[in-house]
């Protein structure tokens, strides 16, 4: 290249050529670098929503639109979803009302102490009060007798007579099928069931009337209130009845332990006489002999016999004589339940042998056999001071109590003075044995 253009004036000073190119070339790749930098810049922004004016609001209007539509549809499901929860709600209430609970596990779970609708004293009672109630239903399920209600101005082809006719039929069949309900219900009636059953007959009547609504068919109110006494009476004369049969074996069962203690005071008093009648022979034939010794000792003894058999003879003639006792079965109730009762027998451990037969997988143990003057008193004064952790406070002549022996020996003791012995632990030897024996085993 020539010398005259190698060289470009750049104001006072000549600059090379190639120093040029290199300046235009840095100038260029500084400015696409920056052109980069811009761009990178704007996609930021644009990420983070920096972008023009215009396009922000038209978003913000979009959005706020989408959002609107969502509170708009969200608000129409939740209705919806509350009509539906309403409907279902609504569906459950009247099938629960038009359910009636008859299972006995769930009614004995709510079962309370029974009380009678009826103040009647026992069930010869109930059962002629039955009697005349049962007249009465009789009497309304004659003809026009006022037991079913009907429509009195039906036509069947264009027929007075006829339309009577059918409705008296259809009553007919709604009565009978009404009377074989109550019937049911009566059959197989418990007094706890009570409740269930009088929601039933309600519930028959009202199925009764919305089946015969065209012909205006119903029970009436005086006999669905006849049959409802109807139920009411037969459970009290059934609760009364269980009751006269519960006091009548616990009655037979005093009965048995009366004469049980009779037998025995008699056979007793009979070897006792015996005894003293060999005692008065053998005092007989020493007096004869002239044997002191022999008479003192004897006639020690025949007075010993005397006692013993006035003891039997005041056992004999009073009832309230006998032995206080407290036992406990611990391997059949736990430790914490004894039973005080009392007995007239002479032998009181022959009873507590009776009480451990076949319906306790083990025996009972004894902890206090107390003989008392007055045992009746005595037995009747742990009782009501036990009352409070009585077992069963329905039928209170069921003698267990949720109490320690060590409890009933400190009651025992401020009634009847110090006790001559008191065993607080049960021996429950059976029970232990059969503890040892699993623990052995696993």
């Amino acid at each position: 290249m020539d010398s005259a253009i190698s060289q470009i004036s750049c104001g006072k000073k000549s600059v090379p050529w190639f120093g040029v190119r290199n300046f235009a070339r840095n100038l260029i790749e500084e400015l696409e670098t920056a052109r980069a930098e811009r761009d990178e810049a704007f996609r930021l922004l644009d990420q983070l929503g920096a972008l023009p004016i215009l396009q922000l609001e038209a978003r913000k209007a979009k959005l706020a639109t989408e959002v609107e539509e969502q509170c708009l549809q969200m608000l129409h499901q939740r209705t919806e979803a509350e009509a539906a929860l309403a409907t279902v709600k609504k569906e459950l209430h009247d099938a629960r009302s038009a359910i009636v609970q008859t299972e006995d596990v769930a009614l004995l779970q709510e079962a309370g102490i029974y009380h009678y609708r009826h103040p009647l004293t026992d069930a010869v009672a109930f059962e002629k009060a039955l009697e005349e109630l049962q007249n009465q239903i009789k009497e309304m399920n004659r003809k026009d007798g006022g037991a079913i209600l009907a429509a009195t101005n039906w036509t069947v082809n264009n027929s007075v007579v006829e339309g009577r006719k059918m409705v008296r039929d259809f009553s007919k069949l709604m009565l009978r099928a009404f009377n074989a309900e109550a019937d049911n219900l009566v059959r197989g009636l418990k007094p706890y069931r009570l409740e269930a059953a009088l929601q039933r007959l309600e519930k028959v009547a009202e199925t009764i009337e919305r089946l015969g609504r065209t012909m205006n068919i119903r029970i009436s109110p005086q006999y669905l209130h006849l049959r409802g006494q109807e139920l009411e009476l037969t459970a009290d004369f059934l609760q009364k009845q269980a009751e006269h049969k519960e006091l009548e074996r616990q009655e037979r069962e005093r009965l048995r332990d009366e004469r049980k203690a009779q037998q025995e005071m008699e056979r007793e008093r009979a070897r006792l006489e015996k005894e003293r009648q060999h005692y008065a022979n053998a005092l007989s034939a020493l007096v004869e002999r002239g044997d002191e010794a022999g008479i003192e000792r004897l006639r020690a003894q025949l007075e010993d016999v005397d006692r013993a058999i006035e003891d039997v003879d005041y056992r004999a003639a009073n009832v309230r004589a006998g032995y206080v006792y407290v036992i406990s079965n611990i391997g059949s109730f736990g430790e914490r339940m004894i039973k005080v009762g009392m007995t007239r027998r002479l032998d009181p451990a022959e009873r507590i042998r009776e009480l451990s037969d076949a319906s306790v997988p083990f025996n009972f143990d004894i902890h206090a056999l107390f003989f008392s003057k007055d045992a009746v008193a005595i037995e009747n004064a742990m009782h009501e001071r036990l009352a409070n952790v009585r077992v069963n406070v329905v039928n209170t002549r069921r003698e267990f109590f949720h109490a320690t022996p060590a409890e009933a020996k400190a009651h025992l003791s401020a009634l009847t003075g110090e006790l001559l012995e008191f065993e607080e632990v049960a021996e429950a030897l059976e029970y232990r044995q059969g503890l040892k024996a699993i623990a052995a085993a696993a």
